[in-house]
C-alpha cells in the first residue's frame, strides 16, 4: 500500500513537523498494528534495501556521515556506544614522587588522566578488576620528570617566561613512555604518547619540579569520561523545507525569505526572483525557525525533518581514525546483541524443559 502524503509534500509517516512553538509526529509508526490492513512487521530484505551509509566529510580528526533507513532507537544506540562503550586507554594510576608546583597532587593527577593517548586499545587487555596485577599486556607506564631553572643567557629586559626560564611549562609532550616486557616491539610503529603534546598541564618557576610515574589502562567511557574515545558524537535529522507551490514567495519578499534561513539553503534567481531550495545546502539549515516568526513569510513554507535520515558528526579524541569509530561502535553493538540473543535462548530452553523460567538467585 502506498504511503499517504499531503498536497504540500509533507508526509507524517516520513517527516517530523517543525512548527513555531513545537514539533509534531515525533514517534515512529511503522510497526505492526498501527495502521489497519497494513503489514509493518520487520523484514530483513526491506531493511537492507532502505539502509544507506554515506560519508559526507572526512578529516584527520572528524567524520560526518549519513545513516538512512533506521529507527531513532538504533541511531541513538550507536551514539551512546560511541561515547560510553568503545574502549580507549587513559592514565588511571599516578604515583607522585615529587611535586613542588602550585597545583596539588589530586588536581594534577586528574589533569593527567584526561590527556588523550594514541594507544590502540586492541593491543591491550582490559583489567577484570582494580586488583588485577599490572603486566605488559594490560598497562602502559609513563614517567614525568620536569624541573624549572633560570635561563642564564636570557636578556635582562626580557619578560617572557618561556625565555627567562627553562621548562616554565609542563606539557603533555613531556610524558616519557617506559616500555615494559614486549611492549617495545608491540608499539614500535607508534610509541605511546599524547595526541596533543602541546597541552599545558601546569606552569613552573625556578625551584619547582615534578617527578611522577603513571600507569595507563584500558577502559570505557561509562566508567569514566577520560576513557571516551570521542570529543563529540552527535546526530541530527536531515532538514526538509517544503515550499508551497500553490502560494509561491512573491518577488519582493524573496531576499528576506532567503535571509531567514542559514546561508546557502535558499536560492533566489537574480532575474525572476524565483525562490528554490538548494538540495545540497539544506543540510546546513539550523532550523532556527526564523521564517516562522514573520506571518508574511510563514504562509509560503512548511518546515520538517526526515524521520529516518540521521546526520552524524563524530570527532575522534584518541588513537582511532575517525572512519574507524562507527565500525568499532557497530562491533560493540553486535557483541551486545549476541549476548542478549544467547540469554533469550537460555530462557526459551528453560521454558520448554520445565514450563517455568528459573530466576537466578540475587
Amino acid at each position: 500500500m502506498a504511503r499517504a502524503s499531503t498536497s504540500k509534500g509533507y508526509d507524517p509517516r516520513k517527516h517530523v513537523g517543525v512548527l513555531a512553538e513545537r514539533v509534531t509526529n515525533v514517534s515512529s509508526t511503522d510497526y505492526p498494528g498501527h495502521y489497519p490492513d497494513e503489514d509493518h512487521s520487520w523484514d530483513l530484505k526491506k531493511f537492507k534495501k532502505r539502509l544507506q551509509v554515506r560519508i559526507q566529510k572526512l578529516s584527520e580528526r572528524s567524520i560526518e556521515f549519513d545513516l538512512v533507513g533506521v529507527d531513532a532507537s538504533i541511531a541513538n544506540s550507536l551514539r551512546r556506544i560511541l561515547i560510553a562503550e568503545v574502549p580507549a586507554v587513559a592514565i588511571e594510576y599516578v604515583y607522585v614522587w615529587n611535586n613542588t608546583s602550585v597545583m596539588v597532587d589530586e588536581v594534577f593527577s586528574h589533569r593527567l588522566g584526561l590527556i588523550p593517548l594514541n594507544v590502540d586499545p586492541s593491543l591491550l587487555e582490559m583489567k577484570e578488576s582494580t586488583n588485577d596485577q599490572a603486566t605488559d599486556r594490560n598497562t602502559i607506564v609513563f614517567k614525568l620528570q620536569v624541573e624549572c631553572t633560570r635561563n642564564t643567557a636570557a636578556p635582562k629586559e626580557e619578560k617572557d617566561p618561556a625565555v627567562l626560564y627553562k621548562n616554565s611549562e609542563v606539557l603533555a609532550g613531556h610524558l616519557e613512555w617506559v616500555p615494559q616486557g614486549e611492549q617495545a616491539e608491540v608499539f614500535s610503529s607508534r610509541p605511546p604518547a599524547s595526541t596533543i603534546p602541546e597541552t599545558v598541564l601546569v606552569k613552573l618557576r625556578p625551584g619547582q619540579a615534578v617527578d611522577m610515574e603513571m600507569h595507563a589502562v584500558k577502559g570505557v567511557g561509562k566508567d569514566h569520561a577520560k576513557f571516551s574515545p570521542v570529543a563529540t558524537a552527535s546526530y541530527r535529522l536531515l532538514p526538509h523545507i517544503i515550499l508551497d507551490e500553490a502560494n509561491p514567495v512573491p518577488p519582493h519578499l524573496a531576499e528576506r525569505f532567503r535571509d531567514s534561513f542559514s546561508p546557502g539553503v535558499i536560492k533566489v534567481d537574480p532575474r525572476t526572483k524565483k525562490v528554490s531550495v538548494d538540495k545540497r545546502g539544506v543540510r546546513g539549515e539550523t532550523m532556527s525557525r526564523e521564517v516562522l516568526r514573520h506571518p508574511d513569510l510563514a504562509e509560503h513554507v512548511k518546515l520538517a525533518r526526515v524521520r529516518d535520515h540521521f546526520i552524524f558528526n563524530v570527532e575522534s579524541e584518541g588513537p582511532y581514525d575517525p572512519q574507524r569509530l562507527p565500525l568499532e561502535a557497530i562491533r560493540v553493538m553486535k557483541d551486545k546483541i549476541s549476548t542478549l540473543k544467547a540469554a533469550a535462548e537460555v530462557i526459551r530452553q528453560q521454558r520448554d524443559a520445565d514450563g517455568d523460567v528459573q530466576m537466578a538467585d540475587t
